[in-house]
Formats: C-alpha cells, sequence, structure tokens
C-alpha cells in the first residue's frame, strides 16, 4: 500500500470514529464524568414536532407601545414648558398619537409652538377643530413606523432573553409577520409557567403613596382588590376617578401581624412616576430572614440608578415608597433614611420558584408593549413519539429500496455504494449532534432526499467505469478515468444544491430551517463519503489485492 492510499484510508477510519464519538450521548443517556470531561458530550437535538413542546405566535400591542411613548413625550413636554416659563393649565395625551396642551392665562401659543419645534421635532402642529386657548401636536408618520418597529425588535429580543434563562434547548424565536414573534419551545414541560414569564409586562415602577388623601374615600365603599377581572380594573377605575388628578388606586398584598396571612389591599398612589425598571442591573432571589420558607427579591440599580435612588430617598424621609410591578403594588416600605449603594428589595409572598420567575422577568427586561397570545398549540410526547415512528419508517423504507436497487443493478459496486450511504447517515447524525443542530420532521425528509443524492453521485461514477471499461481499459485506468470524469458533474450539482440549502435555512422559517440543516450537512458528507470513501475502496482492491476486473 503506498504511503498516500495508506494517509486517506486512516482520514476515513479516523472520521468514522469520531461520528460514532459525537454519536455515543445521543445513545447512552447517562455518561461517566471522565467521558464528558474530554468527549463529546452533546446528544442530537429533536425539534418541537418530535418531542413536543410549546407552539406560540405573540402578537405585540404597537398601539399601546405609542400611547407609552407619547405620554413620556407629554411628561417631558411638560419639563420643558416650565423650564422655559410658559404659562399653561395642563399637558396630556389624546388618543395613542397626539398631546394637547391648555394654555393658561396670559399663555402664547406662540412659546409654546416655539419650545415644541425646538425640542419635540416629532411632534407636528394641527390647528383644523381645535378650540381657542388649546394647542393639538401630533406624532409625526416616520415616528410612529420608528416606535412600533422599536416595540416589536424589543419585544423580539426581551422575549429571546427570558427563553434563555429558562434554560431550554434549541428555542425557536422569530419575527412572524409585522407585529408578531413565533416561539417554539422544544421540550417545555410546564406551559403555565412559560406563557406567564413570556407574557409579563414586567413594568417596575417606583411610586410614592399619597398623603394629602385617604384611600377610604376613593374607594367609596368598594372592595376591588377581592373582585375578579374585569370587575377589579372597572371597580379601580372608578376609584382612581374619585381620587382626582395625579392619583390613581392599585392593588396589593398586605400580611397580618398576627396571623401571618396575606390579605389583599387598596394603595393611594401618586401617578407620577419617579423611577423605572430602566435603571436595573441585576436581580436576585434571596431567603426572607424573618418569614422562614419566604423569598425577597434583592434589586441592583446601575450608577444612574443608585443616583436616582439615593436622590429620591433623599427627598422624601418619612414618606412611604411603592414598589409597582405590573400595576401591583408588592411593597411599600416606609423610607427611614437616604438610601446609598444603590439597592432595594421587592417583598411579597414568594416561594422559590415565584421569585426565580419574577427575576428573569426583571433581568431581562420589561416589554416596550403588552403582548398577547394569538394562537397557541402543544404537542404532546405521544405525538411526538408518533412522528419519530411515522419518520423512521420513510427513512428505513427509502433506504431499503435504494440499497436493494444499487445491490441488484451494479453489483459489487453497488455493495460499496450502500456501504458509503450507511456512512454518510452517520456523519450526517454526528454533524448534528457536533454543532448543536436539531431535527426536526422535515429534517428527516432532507435526510433521505440527501440519501438520493449521495446515490446519484455513485451512479455517475458506476456509469463512467462501466464507459472506461467497455473501451478495454484496464481496471485502475478505468477507475482512476471515472472518478476524475464524473467530479465535475458531482461538484456542480452539490455546490448549486448546497447554495440552494443555504437560500432555504437564512429565509425559511422553523420547518424549512430543519429541512435545509439536514441537507446542507449531508451534502457536505456526500462528497466525502460518495467520492472520497469509495475511491480509498476501489484502490486498496487495484494496488493492495490485484483484481483484474470490477464488479460493476
Amino acid at each position: 500500500m503506498t504511503r498516500n492510499l495508506l494517509y486517506r484510508s486512516l482520514l476515513v477510519l479516523g472520521a468514522t470514529l469520531a461520528a460514532l464519538l459525537y454519536l455515543v450521548p445521543t445513545v447512552v443517556r447517562s455518561l461517566p464524568s471522565w467521558w464528558r470531561s474530554f468527549l463529546p458530550d452533546q446528544a442530537i437535538r429533536l425539534g418541537l414536532d418530535l418531542q413536543g413542546g410549546m407552539h406560540l405566535v405573540l402578537e405585540v400591542q404597537t398601539e399601546k407601545a405609542l400611547e407609552f411613548s407619547v405620554d413620556r413625550s407629554a411628561e417631558d413636554l411638560k419639563r420643558e414648558l416650565q423650564s422655559a416659563r410658559v404659562a399653561v393649565g395642563g399637558v396630556s395625551r389624546d388618543g395613542s398619537r397626539a398631546i394637547v396642551i391648555d394654555l393658561a392665562e396670559g399663555g402664547k401659543a406662540e412659546d409654546v409652538a416655539g419650545v415644541v419645534k425646538d425640542r419635540f421635532p416629532t411632534l407636528q402642529r394641527v390647528t383644523a377643530d381645535v378650540p381657542a386657548g388649546r394647542l393639538r401636536f401630533v406624532v409625526t408618520a416616520k415616528e410612529i413606523e420608528r416606535i412600533q418597529e422599536f416595540a416589536v425588535e424589543q419585544s423580539l429580543e426581551t422575549v429571546r432573553n427570558r427563553i434563555d434563562q429558562l434554560g431550554l434547548s434549541e428555542p425557536l424565536i422569530q419575527r412572524s409577520g409585522s407585529d408578531s414573534i413565533l416561539v417554539q419551545l422544544p421540550g417545555e414541560t410546564d406551559p403555565d409557567r412559560a406563557k406567564s414569564i413570556i407574557g409579563k409586562t414586567a413594568i417596575l415602577e417606583f411610586k410614592l403613596l399619597a398623603e394629602n388623601k385617604s384611600v377610604e374615600s376613593a374607594l367609596g365603599g368598594e372592595d376591588p382588590c377581592r373582585l375578579r377581572d374585569p370587575e377589579r380594573g372597572q371597580s379601580l377605575a372608578r376609584a382612581t376617578a374619585r381620587a382626582g388628578a395625579g392619583s390613581e388606586v392599585l392593588c396589593g398584598m398586605e400580611t397580618e401581624p398576627l396571623s401571618g396571612r396575606s390579605r389583599p389591599i387598596a394603595h393611594l398612589l401618586e401617578k407620577k412616576t419617579l423611577m423605572t425598571g430602566e435603571v436595573i442591573a441585576d436581580a436576585r432571589p434571596r431567603p426572607d430572614s424573618n418569614v422562614p420558607g419566604n423569598y425577597l427579591v434583592e434589586l441592583s440599580f446601575n450608577a444612574r440608578g443608585a443616583n436616582l435612588f439615593e436622590d429620591l430617598t433623599a427627598k422624601n424621609v418619612g414618606r412611604r415608597l411603592a414598589i409597582v410591578l405590573d400595576n401591583t403594588v408588592y411593597s411599600a416600605p416606609r423610607i427611614q433614611e437616604r438610601i446609598a449603594g444603590g439597592r432595594a428589595v421587592i417583598t411579597g409572598s414568594f416561594d422559590i420558584r415565584d421569585a426565580r420567575d419574577l427575576t428573569i422577568v426583571l433581568r431581562a427586561g420589561a416589554l416596550p408593549a403588552p403582548v398577547t397570545i394569538a394562537e397557541e398549540r402543544t404537542v404532546g410526547p405521544s405525538l411526538g413519539r408518533d412522528s419519530i415512528r411515522q419518520g423512521m419508517l420513510s427513512f428505513a423504507v427509502g433506504s431499503v429500496l435504494v440499497i436493494l436497487f444499487m445491490a441488484v443493478y451494479y453489483r459489487g459496486a453497488g455493495v460499496l455504494a450502500d456501504a458509503a450511504l450507511l456512512i454518510n447517515v452517520l456523519y450526517m447524525l454526528a454533524g448534528l449532534a457536533a454543532f448543536g443542530a436539531t431535527l426536526t420532521l422535515p429534517g428527516i425528509a432532507g435526510i433521505v432526499l440527501t440519501m438520493g443524492i449521495a446515490v446519484d453521485a455513485n451512479v455517475l461514477i458506476n456509469e463512467r467505469i462501466r464507459e472506461e471499461t467497455r473501451l478495454g481499459k484496464t481496471v485502475r485506468a478505468a477507475v482512476d478515468a471515472g472518478y476524475e470524469r464524473a467530479f465535475p458533474a458531482i461538484i456542480d450539482t452539490h455546490v448549486t444544491t448546497f447554495l440552494s440549502g443555504l437560500i432555504l435555512f437564512q429565509f425559511g422559517s422553523g420547518p424549512v430551517k430543519g429541512f435545509a440543516v439536514t441537507l446542507c450537512i449531508g451534502l457536505v458528507t456526500t462528497i466525502f463519503t460518495a467520492y472520497f470513501c469509495t475511491r480509498v475502496w476501489h484502490d486498496i482492491r487495484v494496488q493492495v489485492h490485484k483484481i483484474r476486473a470490477v464488479s460493476i
């Protein structure tokens, strides 16, 4: 055996051994610790259609994102007008796209318009159907489009961050349409928890409790916190209206000192938000030393947040500060002194799981707009097993038919092609494990298709060898000419198909990507097995065993 042939044979053996090592974690679920320390330990991941899980389509409420943005602009505009000493009676949002400004006595419309033009270029003044003493500004169409686009993109990133912290393998999170997000969670066993974490808006706000008003007078004899939605929301809206401008009524939980039980309670808060969750740097659960079995959520602020919190507590010593998450008051401690260091604590009746879920949404950030579940499907493990069984059946039937045809039509060369075909499947599965790719039902279809492509390469080679043999060439010359003349056609077809697979992977949806992954991996392994591996075997028989004829 020549040195070149020896090296090629060792390469085939080494590649086959590496493929077997990569497939061991898929076949053997319980691996020893020494294996995991230096050998491959990642099994083939199964997609949603094979192992079960959740399929969600989330719809981002972009209109709410507009409302939030206009509310912030209204607050900023009010501060700018005060700084510029422009007298106005009030600044408020009108709908989801406009801001209305009421002039105070002696106020001039030109002064207001000047401030808006200089500092709020995304607002345009509307003069039609606007009464005297009032100015109306609308958000420009370009800014509306930007806000809505940002809301969807930011929601996509936030949902992805939250799901990453759930520890699921190979989730699919991608944009679907103009305002929707597709989420697939293979292997998710607790759909209610996943939906709660994904859909929680997680708008964290710090507000002061109102001191100059009574919550009882605002409630008017109602007890909204003991009601269920939508009655609770309607009752809270009535209480907020009775509380007057600048105040709102929200629900929370209070622990009774004697029994230790939690009960719902209404809080009267100042509507102004002093801080938001945007300044949170980290959130972690920790045990509550005062209540055994209970947990707290400790917040750490960034540099800006630490300064804001220190200034806030310094100016409001003696007052109660409410920590509000998604319009629910989690705690309202009294500020005893200025608090430096950039830390705060959210208390509540949390077990370890609730505390961890809350830290996930706080660390991942708040959604810029609420999301609703527009479509939900749950694929059970039994359905996944049926899909695997059907996919493997189609794979087995296709394989048997191809193997029988090659063995009957090409005899010895056909059996060699069949062996290369089986090694090709081994390499494909090992490639899925090595790259951490996901095997789906369309992916199994991609494997079956790749088998046909692999056989086609061997058909080209075998037919070329037949032609050269009919011309009276020696076995070695016929084999060399067959491989050399078939190679350009094999490369052309595989490269063009590979590029098509890349396009499918880049622009396709989940099932299409699953097909493209196995197709692209299979095309690479096909060139190696159908051309390189079979060539090595032919060369061994010609050069070592000195055969006089090829069984073809």
